[in-house]
């Protein structure tokens, strides 16, 4: 009864005239975020953040979680149409997606896109309302050291996921942390790396590190790969050709795949560290694999588009529940999310269920309506969206510029944080180039302080013993789930990157 009382009290918030304007303005903002090439959720948010300074916390938190979430539906329109994809988690999308385009489908493989994203974005949530809570309960004994643990699952994680480049990870979550220890020492009293300056007392806000870094960092590497000079030539007008809507066929042929996909999404999206990039690779090898057809495959296979589109989203759905229940970001884009929540004073993990009833299950009730709002808007708003693929960067840069310039400033009011954002726009650039994470900076910059703590905390309690993680039987069980995670994610890493690298040798 109380998941049911909780859901409706959620329902009761989402509907709200200004929360529902929140909550579109998120989901066209999200979806225009994901049809920019190479933009990506974790830019948007990053970006937009600072505008949500002053609002309500639970209409801010709709906001930013559909801009993250709707990116998902974005990202396949230029998959489908220009063979490229909006975002990492799109990439799957386009085995199958462009050839159905140049085959004369791009109707019926936009609009069945958008049906699938809505149940695997549906399904996720519906996971999330039964199982977040029984996380929540089972995460309530918690104290400083499974908060300790816990941080240290989520880098862990997030490193061992880059693969080849896990050295190069490291390093990058390791400059993150030195970033964290900027500031007075809460303990001593005395400044760590502030070089005198007034400006670094308060420490490095993680605001103008990640509009830099995903924001002008994303920007200049388009620049750097000639997207400048593209004026969008191969996209396909769906418009003129003859079918536009899906057939019947289309949707009895792909029934069971949303629901393996968007199942097998959300185990994924739970999982820290692993993602919807994964989770929709595994969703297409796993189809395939199943597929009576196989051969058909990458060459513009409904079930192939369908497949990768419910398994990301629902993973963006799945990662949720990390994030509220144990205040673990498994990406950069959940990172960022984590930022505004402590920005708000607000703490996810154990208790954030219980002691935030309102916020926690407004955001959980949002989603639903989340999902219609954007199956519409995917479907009926393609056209406005086709319109924005064809502005070309060499417009659109500047106007980035800007907005990541003003959205820093009007944090703080800041020179030195908008020197700040410029510098790590540069460093965010070059950490692209040469293969290190932004990802892992940004989550070390947010979790290294809380891990800080924590560890101060447990290391007093103990009395300077590490002994206290091996007599309590939850930071013992924490430890056990993140060496079998770091066993088990390179391992679903390599099946996805396989699935990926065998569909473009046989395209």
């Amino acid at each position: 009864m109380d998941l049911f009382a909780n859901l409706l009290m959620g329902l009761e918030l989402a509907i709200n005239p200004i929360n529902i304007a929140y909550l579109l303005v998120g989901s066209m903002v999200g979806m225009i975020v994901g049809v920019i090439p190479g933009f990506g959720p974790s830019a948007g948010l990053a970006i937009l953040l600072p505008i949500t300074i002053g609002m309500d916390p639970v209409g801010a938190t709709m906001m930013l979680a559909a801009i993250y979430y709707g990116s998902m539906y974005g990202g396949t329109i230029t998959s489908i149409l220009l063979n490229t994809p909006g975002e990492s988690a799109t990439v799957a999308s386009t085995f199958d997606g462009y050839p159905m385009a140049k085959a004369g489908r791009a109707g019926p493989a936009l609009v069945m896109q958008a049906v699938a994203s809505f149940v695997g974005g549906t399904v996720g949530v519906i996971m999330i309302t039964l199982l977040a809570p029984a996380f929540a309960q089972v995460s309530r004994s918690f104290g400083p050291p499974e908060y300790f643990l816990l941080a240290a699952m989520g880098m862990l994680t997030l490193v061992v996921m880059i693969g080849n480049h896990w050295k190069l990870g490291v390093i990058s979550a390791l400059i993150g942390f030195a970033l964290g220890t900027v500031g007075v020492d809460l303990e001593t009293g005395q400044g760590r790396y502030t070089f005198g300056s007034p400006d670094l007392i308060g420490g490095i806000y993680f605001i103008p590190i990640a509009i830099g870094l995903f924001g002008l960092g994303e920007l200049f590497y388009a620049f750097y790969s000639g997207m400048h000079k593209s004026e969008s030539g191969g996209l396909i007008d769906y418009s003129k050709e003859k079918e536009f809507w899906p057939n019947r066929n289309d949707f009895l042929s792909t029934r069971w795949t949303m629901v393996r996909g968007s199942i097998l999404g959300f185990v994924v999206g739970v999982m820290p560290g692993a993602g919807a990039t994964i989770a929709s690779l595994m969703a297409y090898s796993t189809e395939r694999s199943l597929s009576k057809t196989p051969e058909n495959f990458g060459k513009g296979e409904m079930a192939g588009l369908v497949a990768p589109e419910s398994a990301n989203n629902a993973a963006s759905s799945g990662a949720m529940i990390p994030l509220l229940t144990l205040g673990i970001p498994g990406s950069a884009s959940t990172a960022v999310l984590l930022a505004a929540f402590i920005m708000w004073g607000l703490r996810p993990g154990p208790l954030f269920m219980g002691q935030n009833p309102e916020l926690a299950w407004g955001l959980i009730a949002s989603m639903y309506l989340g999902n219609v709002a954007l199956l519409a808007i995917s479907i009926f708003a393609i056209p406005l969206f086709v319109q924005i693929i064809k502005v070309p960067y060499r417009i659109l840069g500047p106007v980035i510029v800007v907005i990541c310039t003003l959205g820093t400033f009007v944090v703080h009011a800041s020179f030195v944080e908008v020197g700040l954002m410029f510098a790590a726009g540069i460093a965010g650039f070059f950490m692209r180039l040469y293969g290190f994470s932004p990802a892992a900076l940004v989550l070390a910059l947010v979790l290294g302080p809380l891990a800080e703590q924590a560890l101060r905390q447990t290391l007093t309690i103990s009395r300077g013993s590490f002994g206290i993680f091996l007599d309590r039987p939850a930071s013992v069980w924490i430890m056990v789930v993140t060496a079998a995670l770091l066993l088990i994610l390179p391992i679903m890493g390599k099946i996805g990157s396989r699935a990926g690298k065998a569909e473009r040798a046989g395209g």
